[in-house]
């Protein structure tokens, strides 16, 4: 399943139809809670086309692709692994949840995807790491600890 055959764009369309008309119910289930910006207001897409692959759900924007597996992934480990790889490439960062996980823990599975949403990648252009301060900012609605460069005559003494 998701496979495109080789196909792009256009002429996947009617796989992906065919794969959304035919979902599991673990889909079914997960897709209740994405759709319509359900969680954490960010868009995802359902049985959508990259490259040469189908995925089951994806974040354009956060570039996060969730894969729900049956039965048949445990089979043939190979085929993910390459289509994992492709998409790794194009940017995306992928989670796989079992079918059984969504219907009997949806709700942890949920805030995975969650955390993975707000969860910013590493930068790529990080700073050096001459020493560092820590600082949590009290309040609001970002992740802490932001990190903040300290080199040579920063924040020295009488700096004020």
């Amino acid at each position: 399943k998701g496979e495109g055959g080789g196909l792009r764009g256009e002429e996947m369309k009617p796989s992906a139809k065919n794969l959304r008309k035919n979902s599991t119910d673990a889909e079914r289930w997960l897709w209740q809670h994405l759709r319509n910006r359900e969680l954490g207001r960010w868009k995802f897409r359902r049985q959508h086309p990259i490259g040469p692959f189908i995925v089951d759900f994806v974040c354009i924007e956060k570039k996060l692709i969730i894969e729900v597996d049956g039965g048949q992934h445990a089979e043939d480990r190979t085929k993910d692994t390459k289509r994992s790889q492709f998409l790794e490439r194009k940017g995306f960062r992928i989670l796989r949840f079992w079918n059984n996980e969504i219907l009997r823990e949806g709700e942890a599975v949920l805030n995975v995807v969650l955390s993975s949403l707000v969860k910013r990648p590493p930068h790529p252009n990080p700073l050096p790491s001459y020493g560092l301060v820590h600082i949590v900012l009290p309040g609001g609605d970002r992740e802490g600890p932001f990190t903040f460069p300290r080199g040579p005559g920063r924040f020295s003494k009488g700096d004020g």
